[in-house]
């Protein structure tokens, strides 16, 4: 199953105004009818809760209605209907994807991708020791950048039962399991990435089953500090971050939204093929970061300016 990515979340919100100013605020662009996109057209469909062509809602309530896969061509769409058309009802919709319900009630959907090729310059580092990676008099931070996503990178979802979760992704979509939380879940990525995780699944009691975080990937750590230094500026409540992950190797940095859930920046995510060995580690602080950092605001290691 040449499954690509997620290209788009569905939610159902109550409150539309606030989801629509936080995803703006997050550096996501509006393209009109509710709908918020990376640079790379991957994104956030935000829709009023009682909208009646939305899936119907978890019975936690979880505003996440549907997560869109990307597919590489129309051959693994005809694939995936034939698939999980053996033992569940698969819609297919009137332009041409197809819907269906995952063993444990999550909304999926599949497409050919909407992801498109961007053309952006990459954070580059120089080190003793290394050839130039930053050119000579190319600055490498501009003071009050407002940088931009770049492609919807994964979500993660609190499930009662992770090992059924990882089942059917393994075995129904051909995922494949990357790093695993003991007596957690599993990281997973789908054979059309190369990504560490587009999925991660979170063993919790069944009156949390939903949506935990989601996130995109940003040009590197710099970007993630100036965009998240800019959502607190904007007022926002930081929940985890900044710091890097050791499982996945990407930086971080949480915020709570009016979603009903965090969503992150990531940036410089280890990338795997078929011959990566999955590792285990119990979780804890240890294992879920390298190192955390403490957000504050701005300041100099000095006085006040002259008088004069």
């Amino acid at each position: 199953m040449n499954i690509i990515g997620p290209d788009t979340l569905v939610f159902g919100v109550e409150d539309t105004s606030a989801c629509e100013q936080f995803l703006l605020d997050y550096g996501l662009s509006a393209v009109g009818g509710g709908r918020f996109e990376a640079m790379d057209g991957t994104g956030v469909q935000v829709c009023a809760a009682d909208v009646q062509s939305l899936p119907a809602a978890l019975p936690t309530g979880s505003m996440l209605r549907k997560t869109i896969y990307g597919v590489a061509d129309q051959a693994t769409l005809d694939a995936l209907k034939t698939e999980l058309g053996r033992d569940r009802e698969v819609t297919v919709l009137d332009d041409g994807s197809l819907q269906v319900a995952d063993d444990l009630g999550f909304v999926l959907g599949f497409q050919v991708t909407i992801r498109k090729t961007i053309s952006a310059s990459m954070e580059k580092i120089n080190a003793p020791g290394t050839s130039v990676q930053r050119p000579i008099n190319e600055i490498g931070v501009v003071n009050g950048a407002q940088p931009k996503p770049r492609s919807l990178s994964h979500v993660v979802y609190f499930v009662p039962d992770a090992e059924k979760a990882e089942a059917f992704f393994r075995d129904r979509l051909g995922f494949v399991t990357t790093d695993r939380f003991t007596k957690v879940g599993p990281f997973m990525r789908p054979a059309g990435s190369t990504d560490h995780h587009t999925v991660f699944f979170i063993q919790t009691p069944p009156h949390m089953q939903g949506c935990e975080h989601f996130t995109f990937h940003m040009g590197g750590p710099t970007e993630v500090m100036q965009a998240g230094s800019n959502l607190e500026s904007k007022g926002y409540e930081s929940f985890w971050g900044p710091g890097r992950h050791i499982f996945g190797s990407n930086w971080f940095w949480y915020f709570k939204s009016p979603f009903g859930c965090n969503m992150e920046y990531d940036a410089d995510m280890d990338l795997h093929d078929d011959t990566w060995q999955a590792r285990e580690a119990m979780p804890g602080a240890d294992n879920s970061q390298a190192f955390l950092l403490q957000y504050r605001e701005k300041w100099a290691p000095m006085g006040p300016p002259p008088k004069p």
